[in-house]
This record gives structure tokens, sequence and C-alpha cells, in this order.
């Protein structure tokens, strides 16, 4: 008897892990990749959506939803990101005297994909950026949005002037981890995080912008290298 119900999970989870690795899935991709019927993963699919697992936008396609996105969070808040990211925030800060942030990605509002702030170390200057921890913002228009959907520029880091704030430049380059395929070759990366610098654009100069950029470039790439692959997030 609990054999159906086991296996009913497991399609199910088999499911969610594909529309998270993805980003976002159409239910024909979605029943391919998993060897579902599209009958079956389009009954599973509406149970994870209708319990907050995955959500279907305008297209069709079904992306992870906020209860996925707000587990996520909670198991970074007690795990990896904030404790393997805190040593760089600090160097970073300790460089720059300007607040340094963890961003990932969060759930879709009325603004559109959001970008959630998990983790800060505070700027050293009497003039400095308060916290954000546990604000969302609007991917669009901000630095770390940019890096978080992978548009990232040649020198590795992104630089938004005004864009959530007035006044305020940020810094993002981002935090990424290798993707596999099943039978682990290396297919890609992906960007689990942005590590950002927010601060009053009068301090802001192109030769300081590139040194901060250079700075946080380099400490988003090592922040998983002390990082076991297989438990990466």
């Amino acid at each position: 008897m609990a054999e159906p119900s086991t296996r009913t999970v497991e399609r199910a989870l088999q499911l969610l892990g594909s529309v998270c690795d993805a980003g976002f899935l159409t239910l024909a991709d979605a029943a391919r990749g998993t060897d579902l019927s599209a009958s079956t993963a389009l009954r599973l699919l509406r149970t994870l959506e209708s319990t907050g697992y995955v959500r279907k936008d305008e297209d069709g396609a079904y992306r992870p939803g906020l209860r996925i996105v707000q587990l996520g969070a909670q198991a970074l808040s007690h795990e990896s990101i904030i404790s393997l990211a805190t040593p760089a925030l600090e160097r970073i800060v300790d460089a720059t005297g300007e607040s340094a942030y963890v961003i990932v990605r969060a759930h879709h509002g009325p603004g559109g994909d959001q970008g959630l702030y998990l983790a800060m170390r505070e700027g050293t200057h009497s003039v400095r950026h308060a916290s954000w921890v546990g604000r969302t913002v609007p991917l669009e228009g901000s630095a770390a949005g940019v890096v978080l959907t992978g548009e990232i520029p040649a020198p590795g880091y992104v630089v938004v002037d005004r864009g959530v704030e007035a006044d305020v430049t940020a810094i993002s380059a981002p935090v990424s981890v290798q993707t596999h395929a099943a039978d682990g070759t290396v297919t890609g990366t992906r960007v689990i995080a942005a590590l950002s610098v927010v601060a009053p654009s009068y301090r802001m100069n192109p030769e300081k912008i590139a040194a901060i950029g250079e700075q946080v470039t380099a400490e988003a790439r090592n922040v998983l290298t002390a990082y076991p692959q297989e438990n990466q997030p």
C-alpha cells in the first residue's frame, strides 16, 4: 500500500528538482526530463503549484514557487551561503569601508522577480548604507538583479548607479556553482547568489568603482572554494 504513495512523492520531487535546476520548464520539457507522461507530470505540477512549490507564469512555464524559495532561504540562513560568505563580506568592508551584502533570488511578486537581501556587514563610514536584510527588491534595475539573472559583463561585475535608491551606487558579482549531467559531467555554471557593495554615489568615481568591482568579483569567486562540491547549494 505504501509503495504507490512513495513513488508519487519520488516523482513529485524529481519534477520539483527539474524545475529548480532549470529555473523554468514547460510541461513538455518537465515530462521529458523526468520520463513521465504529460498527464502525470501535469497532475503532479498542479499539486506542487497548489502548495506553492512551483508557480505557472503567463507563458505557461513552471518556475520555483514562493514556498520553495522560503525553504531555501531558511536552509541558507542556517547553513552555507551566509556562513561561507561572512569572511568575504568582512574583507570587503575592511578594504572599502562600504556596506556589503549577500543577495539571493526570491519570489515572483507584483513588481516582477525579486532579490532577497539575506545577510550584510555594515560599512564603517559615518554615512553608510543601512541594513536591508530581509527586504526584497525587483531584479530589474538593480545590480544584484542583473547578476542573479546571469547577465554578467566581461569584467565579472555589474554597476548600477541610482537604481533601487537615489544617490546610491551598487556593485555586484556572482557566486556560482557548477552544474552537472546525470553522469557527473560538468555542463556549465549557475548563479546562486550575488555579493554586493552598496555605497553613497558621491563617494564613487571610476577608479574606486573598478577597484571595488575587482575585489567583490574575486571574493565572490572564492566563496565556495572550501565547500565540498556535492554539498553546494
